[in-house]
């Protein structure tokens, strides 16, 4: 049986396989490492986009697919009949947690002023001073998964208080449904977004959905930009009424003559909030464990259904 896995160094940190299967990396897409025959277990590369899927085609014994990624939206409905799924939850869940807290600091403390008066050369102390502050916040954290229960767990020595939000309700954990949104954001002074994106998140944050939300109050999206309607968010951004952490948009990469740059209530970094220093060695932990539940006969973990 053969993997194929996206980065060399994945053949060690992957650890032990068992006998009979055989490891190569596949780095560049025009060039197969050898004869797809027999090749049951295909790691892609982290991040891949909807072309990446083209590649199913070329693998015929394919069984799975195991992703690096947490999200799952450009594979969802692209996968052969008969072919497993599974997504990297958990993999990213300190990484992208740790983005959050940085983006909610950063924009309550008011860094990227300070940062662009630093360019300047200027001590600017009288402009930015005093800024907002994390202690007391309000949080709802919109996504109620592995992810989300990292950040509320960062976020919970700055003394905020919490509400969660999943596509369900789940009363015994204290998570509201998404349907209740309408009456949470109104209480909200950060919504962090943390959901995947499916047809049932898709533009989730429009213009009604911002309309809700308090003067002042800040957008953080660690999600997927489509989470998120762009031209509403513009809109409401430019009025300056709220203010916002991305990590991703929509479009992505954002071209650069997008309106969202300019905007001085708005911190943006290019979908880095999972790319991290231990994300290879986590992500090819999961992919042995994975190999070695596949060859046992063993259920696989974090298989995507319905898009989750």
């Amino acid at each position: 049986m053969k993997v194929w896995i996206p980065h060399p160094a994945g053949v060690e940190l992957l650890g032990r396989v068992p006998a009979g299967v055989t490891v190569q990396p596949w780095t560049d897409p025009a060039n197969p490492p050898g004869d797809p025959a027999g090749v049951r277990f295909w790691v892609p590369p982290f991040l891949a986009g909807v072309d990446t899927t083209a590649m199913l085609d070329r693998l015929p014994d394919l069984a799975v697919v195991q992703l690096l990624s947490a999200g799952a939206d450009a594979w969802t409905g692209r996968v052969p009949a008969g072919v497993t799924l599974c997504d990297a939850r958990g993999v990213h869940d300190a990484g992208t947690a740790e983005w959050v807290v940085t983006a909610i600091l950063a924009q309550l403390r008011g860094f990227p002023e300070l940062a662009r008066a630093q360019a300047r050369r200027e001590w600017a102390y009288d402009r930015v001073a005093p800024t907002d502050e994390l202690t007391g916040k309000r949080v709802l954290i919109v996504g109620a998964g592995s992810i989300g229960a990292a950040v509320r767990a960062r976020l919970a020595p700055f003394d905020v208080t919490f509400t969660l939000v999943a596509r369900t309700a789940r009363p015994a954990e204290e998570v509201h449904a998404v349907t209740e949104l309408p009456r949470l954001l109104p209480e909200a002074d950060v919504v962090v977004l943390l959901v995947p994106l499916t047809d049932a998140t898709r533009g989730l944050v429009d213009a009604a959905f911002l309309a809700a939300m308090p003067d002042g109050a800040l957008l953080v999206n660690a999600a997927r930009g489509p989470v998120a309607d762009t031209a509403a968010l513009v809109a409401e951004l430019t009025s300056g009424r709220l203010r916002a952490a991305l990590d991703v948009t929509d479009p992505e990469p954002l071209p650069a003559d997008h309106p969202l740059w300019e905007l001085p209530n708005v911190l943006l970094t290019p979908h880095v909030a999972g790319s991290v220093r231990g994300l290879l060695p986590r992500a090819y932990r999961l992919v042995g464990e994975q190999v070695r539940r596949f060859v046992a006969g063993s259920p696989l973990v974090n298989t995507v259904v319905d898009g989750y």
